[in-house]
């Protein structure tokens, strides 16, 4: 017999029925019995991997009590998400925008109120190819704080049309993102909470 106890604490520490059953000694088929038995719910293969890949739990953390400035902040930061950013990436939060400054914004509400860690964030940039790409990097890593190892991808865009559009943007277009789906549903679930 197993201590249910027992079972609950490594399970819920992450460990998966195979790491149990060597860790503790146990065969396999007993661990997987016992788990049955006490009615333990078993995680899913994406739920094993983001307990995997996060050990020390959520590498997130979101606010609760918020000052009048971090109430602004939030309110800010999810309707800038609402109206420029991807909801229809399920497993990250994507924002992207020509604008430095709310951009800015963005990552200061990923940071501040959902207590996302800097170097946890990336970043895309895309431009047009008749841009000086190195200069429209150069642009956003002074503008952010950055470095050149924090771009995961830098696409170049064709130009559209004979250059009719007179103001095009030689800085391109800049997304951030945090790659954790976990956080992705809890903005959602703050966004559906005030719409």
């Amino acid at each position: 017999m197993i201590n249910e106890q027992k079972l609950k604490k490594l399970y819920a520490d992450g460990l998966s029925m195979q790491e149990i059953s060597e860790k503790m000694d146990w065969g396999y088929k007993k661990v997987v019995y016992w788990m049955s038995k006490y009615g333990i719910l078993r995680r899913t293969r994406s739920e094993a991997t983001y307990v995997k890949k996060n050990p020390n739990g959520d590498p997130f953390k979101i606010k609760q009590k918020l000052s009048l400035r971090e109430k602004e902040l939030k309110s800010m930061g999810l309707g800038l998400y609402w109206g420029e950013g991807d909801k229809s990436d399920y497993s990250s939060v994507r924002l992207g925008n020509t604008d430095s400054r709310l951009i800015k914004k963005f990552i200061e509400f990923l940071i501040q109120i959902c207590g996302v860690k800097k170097e946890k964030l990336k970043y895309e940039l895309q431009i047009f190819n008749d841009a000086d790409q190195q200069k429209a990097i150069k642009f956003w890593m002074k503008e952010l704080g950055i470095r050149k190892d924090d771009f995961t991808q830098i696409i170049n865009h064709p130009p559209r049309g004979d250059g009719t559009y007179r103001n095009k943007n030689q800085t391109g277009v800049l997304i951030v993102y945090c790659h954790n789906k976990k956080l992705k549903k809890e903005i959602i679930k703050m966004l559906e909470q005030v719409l």
